[in-house]
């Protein structure tokens, strides 16, 4: 039977993406093999995190304890987690629930996109800003369908421009849902509204995080 490091499991509302406002069960993995500049969660990518072993029964039982629909499993990076494709193929024999993975594009979602019930997909696109674009693997656009969801984080006028040369040339708004997100603090939000208009940005998100704006920024499990 196959196990897991979890840093946290708790209760919230999606802060972002196509479920943001609804309810949602979070599952926080460890470890991340990127480092980006704004990263928020940075206390759970370290050697010293604390975490819970759990197996995926556990898990699956924790999860229908809780009685939210909605499950998000985050991290760190989820995917690193060895044995993952066990626990998604268990969640995904239960039709009653909505599993998404929030996954930094680095790490082929081929695989597990091919189950019977596949997870949706919340695929990061790291920018320039982040330090981390050369790690993206752009072949996992071509798995994406139209439930997913790809996340550019921007944080200068630079990454929204990389930002639309990607949108563009990968047609993604054909795809999937996207959304343009402000690193927090460092852009306004009303210029990447300028910046959409500009450019007629159509079928694109901005995306505000929202458990930053009723929360404390810093505030964990929430």
């Amino acid at each position: 039977m196959a196990s897991y490091k979890v840093v946290e499991i708790f209760t919230s509302i999606n802060g972002e993406g196509r479920r943001a406002g609804q309810l949602a069960l979070f599952i926080r993995f460890p470890k991340c093999n990127l480092h980006c500049s704004y990263c928020d969660t940075s206390w759970a990518n370290t050697d010293s995190a604390a975490y819970t072993e759990l197996t995926e029964d556990e898990l699956y039982d924790e999860i229908k304890k809780n009685g939210i629909r909605n499950i998000t499993l985050t991290g760190g990076e989820p995917l690193l987690q060895p044995e993952i494709g066990v626990l998604l193929h268990k969640l995904a024999a239960d039709n009653t629930l909505s599993v998404e993975i929030e996954t930094n594009g680095s790490i082929s979602i081929e695989e597990f996109s091919r189950l019977k019930n596949p997870p949706l997909f919340t695929l990061d696109y790291k920018l320039p800003g982040s330090g981390m674009e050369k790690y993206m693997k752009v072949e996992n656009f071509a798995y994406l369908k139209p439930e997913d969801t790809v996340k550019f984080v921007a944080g200068s006028r630079q990454d929204l421009e990389r930002a639309r040369e990607i949108i563009a040339g990968f047609q993604l708004t054909q795809k999937c849902s996207v959304y343009i997100s402000p690193v927090f603090g460092a852009i306004a939000p009303a210029e990447i509204v300028e910046f959409m208009k500009q450019y007629r940005l159509n079928g694109v998100n901005l995306q505000l995080q929202l458990h930053k704006i009723i929360w404390d920024p810093q505030q964990r499990g929430v």
